[in-house]
């Protein structure tokens, strides 16, 4: 009787851990949209025609007496949000941990968002400031919540769980992303068809991105769970800075020096990895000589083939681990880089092989590096440390873009400007490479998987 107790305990235990997790992944499907369709494709392009809209006879506008070229300020709206996140997010995590609560911080966090997303339909005429506004509201809400999204991973997973679905979840935003792009691309085109703007157009995939975020963020909202606050983290103090409670994590993972060497690793390859997906369009556009259209089709490649690359890749994870199947994409994100670099101008068909064997390793990469990173968090700290990794996610994502710049203010190429960047990946590999990954996941206290 005991031992059949027991069978149906542990029973109702996975089904209930199963049902988070089919709710966890929807957190993906809800955010991704914003990624795709706002930062990457329409926001960009469409915030600067606004600004300049609104610039002076030089190309300046004047946010608070400032002058800043109309160009650059979606760069520079981008740029504060990240340090507005790097500011909030590690207050945010703390309160995580110490509180227990992390669905309402979630809900807060996602809901603003895509509230600030949905009011991206009030761009119109030189209404810059409203949207630079709205950017740095969007994109730092943004990483609050994915930096508690994915602190959720080590409590909904067992260890030989975390790299199949963390993978399932970067696929579930891939697949969103592919889908709302598809629709939001074919309402761009055919603008005049609906009879709308092309400004308008725009302004209704924004908001639409907004929407989408918030109606399918009420799934993962409605069946995750929170756990209590462990004895140790009801002690902690609430009103440090965010500058404070950064600190006070970096000085805690100086005791588990092993996860912080594999922080170290993904920050650089991750930084070549976010670079690439910045600049890549860049490169096409300028260096290559190809169209509008062809680098929207080569985004929406990319998006496709990741779901089917993440998935590919938790499934060798299952096989090799997750540490070896990293390295591998490592080795294929520096040979695809290699071959970017030989691309001749004015041929479309290669720029989508290259996208492909971006799109293959883009989202395993990403996903696994994740999932391993939950192995080396101290039990009752997973929002506290994941908002580090976080911000090496995205609030550390700099570099790349500054040796970009450099290589081609220096060379005036930009074959020379994306070749420079194998040095992330080459750099990565190696410091991954020497991280002894079973040891750092025993010494963060946590049960080593038979396959990592």
């Amino acid at each position: 009787m005991g031992i059949e107790t027991v069978r149906t305990g542990a029973a109702d235990e996975a089904a209930g851990r199963r049902r988070e997790q089919r709710g966890w992944y929807f957190y993906d499907w809800a955010c991704s949209v914003y990624s795709t369709s706002v930062l990457t494709v329409f926001l960009g392009p469409y915030l600067t025609s606004v600004a300049e809209a609104a610039a002076d006879a030089d190309g300046f506008v004047h946010p608070l007496g400032v002058p800043v070229r109309a160009g650059s300020f979606f760069a520079y709206s981008v740029s504060l949000s990240v340090v507005v996140a790097v500011l909030v997010m590690p207050l945010v995590g703390a309160a995580a941990d110490r509180t227990g609560r992390k669905k309402p911080l979630l809900a807060a966090a996602a809901y603003t968002g895509a509230a600030a997303t949905t009011a991206m339909f009030l761009l119109d005429g030189d209404r810059y400031l409203l949207g630079g506004l709205l950017l740095v509201v969007a994109n730092a809400a943004q990483s609050v919540a994915m930096m508690l999204y994915n602190s959720y991973l080590p409590q909904i997973a067992a260890p030989e769980e975390r790299d199949a679905v963390s993978s399932r979840g970067w696929a579930f935003g891939y697949a969103a992303g592919s889908l709302m792009l598809v629709v939001n691309l074919a309402l761009y085109l055919g603008h005049e068809a609906f009879g709308v703007t092309e400004g308008m157009a725009v302004r209704i995939c924004l908001a639409s991105a907004g929407l989408w975020w918030g109606g399918f963020a009420l799934v993962p909202l409605l069946r995750l769970r929170d756990r209590g606050p462990a004895a140790e983290r009801a002690a902690g103090h609430g009103t440090a800075s965010g500058f404070r409670q950064l600190a006070a994590t970096l000085r805690d993972m100086r005791r588990h020096p092993l996860t912080l060497a594999f922080l170290l690793a993904y920050l650089v390859y991750n930084d070549g990895i976010q670079t690439v997906i910045t600049q890549a369009s860049v490169y096409g556009s300028k260096e290559l000589g190809l169209s509008q259209s062809t680098l929207i089709g080569a985004v929406l490649l990319v998006q496709v083939l990741a779901v089917a690359g993440a998935l590919t890749m938790g499934r060798l994870a299952r096989i090799y681990g997750a540490k070896r199947t990293i390295l591998g994409s490592l080795v294929a994100w520096t040979v695809t880089l290699a071959a970017g670099y030989f691309l001749p101008a004015g041929a479309p068909v290669w720029f989508f092989v290259l996208a492909a064997g971006i799109g293959l390793v883009l989202g395993g990469s990403q996903a696994l590096s994740r999932s391993l990173f939950s192995h080396l968090v101290p039990p009752g700290k997973e929002a506290e440390y994941f908002s580090a990794y976080e911000m090496s996610d995205r609030g550390m994502s700099w570099l790349g873009p500054l040796l970009f710049g450099l290589t081609y203010q220096l060379t005036g190429s930009y074959r020379d400007a994306i070749i420079s960047l194998v040095a992330f990946f080459v750099i990565g590999f190696i410091l991954l490479a020497r991280v002894p990954v079973r040891r750092a996941i025993s010494d963060a206290g946590n049960r080593v998987p038979s396959t990592i």
